[in-house]
């Protein structure tokens, strides 16, 4: 059409017209050039259009596609969450087992030691420092003094804490490197050389000898108060955790309460049997070297630091006296995905660690509160503080014994309430009850000075003394006693946990130390106020126990490890529960997710749905495959994610 009207207007021109038409056709002619050129182009325009709706079209659809895949993630988190809660409740199910419990004792003669150690030199006092003036007239030909005297015994008393120290401080080096079994066999060498050392004292006519042996004993005692909880915590069925975790306290309590009862002037408490007391100390070391070669290695430490599966395994199968083993191998595997960038933590990386410094803190304030409780002052000095009260030198004794049958009795009570009360707040009535009492013996002391002049005021305020202490030492052992050992364990996983515990344990024998060579000082300068620094130091720990620490009552390590990765929060203690199957689920997505999309994923995470689910910072991709469970969730279809960009 265009082309007739191109020649009809060419013949017009060529016609004898005016000029005017001439031009006035040449401008139609450019116009319809013009016009025909946009009607090309809005076509051009149109074909674009229609591609690019075809395009929208098909992102659209891959939306509906990823939308469709998403919910279908959902769905398989949930049945994995499902299945995480049916594997807790089958672990919680787990009793006590016959060879369990042999495991358990043979560990806690470790615990036994360190009781019998810290009491022992409470009886035999005088005879000690009788020995010491002795020696050193023998040598010098002259008596030395009384001040002189006390300053050789407070270093026979807190040498102790200085081998403890450096125990403790060695437990994580030496539990990485020959196993949590491994370390306490052979840690057992030292009590044999410490107890022998003790014992000869007297022989060799050497106070000095007894020094040496305190320390190598306090070595020992720090080594086994780093390995017996380790060992205990990482044997123990979840469920049982908190009671067998008591039974190190429990330990504890036996061996102080031996030691005051053989201390006694009828047994061993004399001139010539006091050597023999320091000397006992060789039986627990003796006894656990002819046990514990019996007991596994720690099933936790064969699986995740050695990557030894099936002795895990057969060590499981002993201690539950079960094949069904495979709830405890998913929940290391857990724990080991949770701590794979820490599995070779160091002191110094766990101290600058800002997920896990949270914990560490709160495993040394629970330290220093049994510490600095005021709690060793009556173990060292219980006899001397009963003795000043107005008591007789036999009745303190007696007395002193009192306090060693009163802590194994409450320990007893307080194993069934730590899983059942909870480790929180039973270490909160601990800390309130013994301040209370700090307080009535400071004020029994006041009252006995200001009405000493009247006999049967002294009696009485003995009495009340006497009271107001066993019931410190009664709120002593219900919490500050053995949780501070246990919780310590279980604040960390199998990666920083042996470091911990070496910061920990140090923390509390440098914080007895303290106390053991600070307390005739401290007791001197200020007389019936003694008490009042403790009764401070408790009140400072009861507010940090209530604000800080949370309860680990019946959680698994990966929970309580997920609680601080959420800042501590209360309001988190559900995403806890469900960290477990968030671990578990990127371990199952990591095979079917290609990067880009998993990606995608995480970013998509940061705008959360309210049925939305979060994976745990930190989650690393397992090294090793993770067992089947026993009875595994409904099987879905691997996610298929088309590669759209989106």
């Amino acid at each position: 059409m265009s082309m007739n009207l191109s020649a009809k207007l060419d013949e017009l021109q060529r016609g004898d017209r005016q000029l005017e038409t001439t031009v006035a056709l040449c401008e139609i002619r450019t116009q319809l050039q013009e016009l025909t050129k946009s009607v090309e182009s809005c076509q051009s325009e149109v074909s674009e259009v229609k591609r690019d709706m075809v395009t929208i079209k098909q992102e659209l659809d891959t939306v509906q596609q990823v939308k469709e895949e998403i919910e279908e993630l959902r769905e398989y988190v949930n049945r994995l969450e499902e299945h995480s809660h049916r594997r807790k409740l089958r672990l919680l199910e787990q009793g006590l087992t016959l060879f369990l419990s042999y495991a358990i004792l043979a560990a806690v003669l470790g615990m036994l030691q360190f009781g019998y150690n810290t009491g022992v030199i409470n009886a035999p006092e005088v005879n000690i420092e009788n020995f010491m003036k002795d020696v050193y007239k023998d040598r010098y030909g002259e008596d030395i003094s009384d001040d002189s005297v006390k300053t050789l015994y407070s270093v026979a008393v807190s040498i102790f804490a200085i081998g403890g120290m450096v125990g403790g401080f060695s437990g994580g080096i030496i539990a990485n490197r020959f196993g949590r079994k491994g370390g306490l066999l052979l840690n057992n060498v030292l009590g044999i050389v410490g107890a022998c050392l003790m014992g000869f004292t007297k022989l060799a006519k050497s106070y000095e000898m007894l020094f040496f042996g305190r320390f190598i004993i306090g070595v020992n005692c720090g080594l086994n108060t780093s390995l017996v909880p380790m060992y205990i915590s990482e044997i123990a069925p979840l469920n049982l955790r908190g009671g067998l975790g008591t039974v190190n306290q429990l330990a504890v309590t036996v061996g102080l309460l031996v030691s005051q009862v053989l201390g006694i002037e009828q047994i061993l408490g004399t001139n010539e049997g006091w050597p023999v007391l320091l000397g006992l100390a060789i039986c627990p070391a003796i006894l656990q070297l002819l046990l514990l070669p019996v007991c596994p290695e720690s099933p936790r430490y064969l699986l995740i630091t050695k990557q030894w599966e099936e002795e895990a395994r057969k060590a499981l199968r002993r201690l539950r006296a079960s094949n069904q083993v495979e709830e405890d191998i998913e929940e290391m595997r857990a724990e080991e995905r949770a701590q794979q960038a820490e599995s070779t933590i160091s002191m110094t990386e766990l101290i600058c660690s800002p997920t896990l410094r949270a914990p560490l803190v709160i495993g040394v304030v629970m330290q220093l509160s049994q510490q600095l409780s005021g709690i060793n002052a009556v173990f060292y000095y219980s006899t001397n503080l009963f003795t000043s009260s107005g008591l007789t030198d036999e009745s303190a004794k007696f007395a002193t014994i009192g306090i060693g049958a009163i802590m194994v009795c409450m320990t007893l009570v307080s194993i069934p309430l730590m899983d059942k009360t909870g480790r929180r707040t039973l270490h909160l009535y601990g800390l309130g009850g013994m301040f209370i009492f700090s307080i009535f013996i400071t004020i029994s002391f006041l009252i006995k000075e200001f009405f000493g002049y009247v006999q049967e005021m002294i009696d009485w305020m003995s009495y009340i003394s006497v009271v107001s202490t066993l019931c410190f030492v009664v709120f002593f052992a219900v919490g500050p006693g053995s949780i501070p050992w246990m919780i310590t364990a279980e604040l960390f996983s199998q990666g920083p946990r042996p470091a911990a515990m070496s910061i920990a344990v140090l923390v509390n024998w440098m914080a007895n130390f303290l106390v053991g060579i600070g307390f005739p000082s401290m007791k001197s300068s200020l007389e019936n106020y003694t008490f009042l620094p403790f009764s401070a130091f408790l009140a400072i720990f009861w507010i940090f126990t209530y604000k800080k620490v949370p309860e680990t009552k019946n959680k698994t390590f990966e929970e309580i490890l997920a609680l601080f990765r959420h800042g501590n929060d209360r309001s988190s203690l559900r995403d806890s529960r469900l960290y477990g199957s968030m671990l578990n689920c990127v371990n199952a997505l990591e095979g079917h997710i290609p990067p880009a999309e998993s990606a995608a994923l995480m970013v998509a995470e940061e705008k959360p749905h309210p049925d939305s689910f979060v994976f745990a910072a930190g989650s690393e991709r397992s090294s090793v495959a993770p067992a089947q469970p026993e009875r595994p969730p409904p099987p879905l279809p691997p996610p298929r994610f088309p590669n759209s960009g989106v």
